[in-house]
């Protein structure tokens, strides 16, 4: 209701009026200064209950933001590439699986804490963690000097090697560095293994791919000759019907390449707190069951007798080297 002020006409009287109609317009004036309070009180009144109404709203977001707030304080964010199996990858119904999908539950299991798991194209997974998309990362990245930079990392949770593949009957030897010239090599794009090739044999012809899963489709179907990987990913693959005609070539290929977790450098609390459910999962055998889940050996994967590269490897490797 609005608290407007009356005409001024109907306070006004007429020359012409009768002597008998006087009083009542004598009235007029006070009744409508009585109207006039009336409003003014309705208005006042409704005023009030509209600011009490907005409090109580105000409360209520309030509270709401502070639960929303409490709740998220319990949920564990984790970014991982969902395309390097057997470490991460992506189910058919759109769900998220493999080793480090495995570990990082059961380390949100240990701290008590829900996990929230998402894919994110591994040339843009440091940018979302830095950016806040998420809280970690848990996607087979190995611990660099270059990416030590930008982020901080927990005690190591696997070790890795690289290895060499090639067809069965393939005469390639990577203990010889003229075969590795003569031949093309598949890796995948900014890893520790398309570097560590790059960085010992310049002269090596090398096919690179976006994702392992397309190196590994284009060696299969003899577009390349030979590939070199993580030797976890490699033996997934070897087990599988696309490489059953693969081997590896040559020894392991011993880089002291470690995986870690990786977190913001100001998240001290989360990385200390994660370094301590890392280290129980490990004590209480969780760790260990899940790593005989997916790093069981196929007996295809048995590599050919072969001399380990005598040039010395170079470790140095960009900031989206896997």
């Amino acid at each position: 209701m609005s608290n407007h002020l009356l005409p001024a006409s109907i306070f006004s009287t007429s020359a012409t009026s009768s002597s008998a109609s006087k009083p009542f317009l004598k009235a007029k004036p006070m009744l409508a200064l009585t109207a006039l309070l009336a409003l003014a009180g309705c208005s006042n009144g409704q005023n009030e209950t509209n600011e009490n109404a907005s409090s109580e709203a105000t409360k209520t977001t309030e509270a709401t933001e502070n639960n929303t707030a409490a709740a998220d304080d319990n949920v564990l964010r984790i970014g991982t590439e969902g395309a390097y199996a057997p470490f991460n990858y992506t189910n058919a119904d759109g769900t998220l699986g493999g080793f480090d999908v495995e570990i990082a539950n059961a380390i949100c299991d240990d701290m008590q804490m829900t996990c929230e798991i998402m894919a994110q194209d591994w040339d843009g997974i440091i940018p979302g963690l830095k950016a806040g998309k998420y809280d970690a990362i848990v996607a087979a990245m190995s611990v660099t000097p270059e990416r030590a930079k930008q982020v901080a990392f927990t005690d190591p949770y696997f070790s890795n090697a690289l290895v060499f593949l090639a067809k069965k009957d393939s005469s390639f030897d990577p203990a010889n560095s003229s075969d590795i010239n003569a031949h093309s090599i598949a890796a995948q794009r900014s890893t520790i293994s398309s570097q560590w090739l790059e960085n010992t044999y310049p002269k090596a012809n090398m096919k690179l791919y976006d994702t392992l899963s397309n190196a590994f489709l284009d060696l299969g179907s003899g577009r390349v000759d030979a590939m070199i990987s993580d030797k976890l990913p490699a033996l997934e693959w070897l087990g599988s019907a696309s490489g059953s005609d693969y081997v590896l070539k040559g020894d392991e290929i011993d880089i002291n390449d470690n995986f870690a977790i990786a977190v913001r450098p100001n998240d001290e609390a989360l990385q200390a707190k994660i370094n301590q459910s890392l280290a129980n999962i490990k004590s209480n055998g969780t760790y260990d069951k899940i790593n005989q889940k997916y790093f069981a050996v196929p007996v295809s994967a048995t590599p050919t007798p072969a001399a380990t590269p005598t040039t010395t490897a170079s470790t140095t490797v960009d900031s989206a080297a896997q």
